[in-house]
């Protein structure tokens, strides 16, 4: 069912089997896969790590394996052909209210993974971050486990 004709959607994903799952999500509110945008966002290679030093990794190639990566794994399906796949680097949370807002994002569509307590506090929450920085409307879909 189509709930959001010609609007953009923005599903965030993390290579988790949740986040997938909010492809599929957004395939059914927007109904066309060419108004879905799927982003990840890589960390910032550390300084200190030996590749960086040795200029073995640069940005262009961890940029590349990640869309091939994301391309491999929709690759079996046809309803994922249409999608449109932008990785960048940084901060989730405000790398992904950054990105919905330069796409003009009608809405984004993301798992929340259900941290609580101690896990919570240290690792923190990008949906509630991207929650709180983002000016469109958030559907974040709760894991039943």
């Amino acid at each position: 069912m189509n709930w959001l004709p010609r609007r953009t959607v923005l599903v965030p994903v993390d290579f988790s089997d949740d986040s997938f799952a909010a492809i599929d999500v957004a395939l059914e509110l927007a109904g066309d896969p060419s108004q879905v945008h799927i982003f990840h966002v890589l960390p910032e290679p550390h300084v200190l790590e030996p590749e960086v030093q040795w200029q073995m990794i640069d940005s262009e190639n961890r940029r590349r394996h990640a869309i091939e990566a994301l391309r491999s794994r929709l690759a079996n399906d046809k309803k994922y052909q249409d999608l449109l796949i932008e990785i960048d680097f940084g901060n989730p949370g405000y790398r992904i209210a950054e990105y919905a807002e330069q796409i003009q994002a009608d809405l984004i569509v993301m798992p929340s993974h259900g941290r609580s307590g101690f896990e919570r506090i240290l690792l923190g929450s990008v949906a509630e971050r991207v929650t709180r920085l983002c000016h469109c409307p958030i559907l974040v879909l709760r894991n039943p486990n």
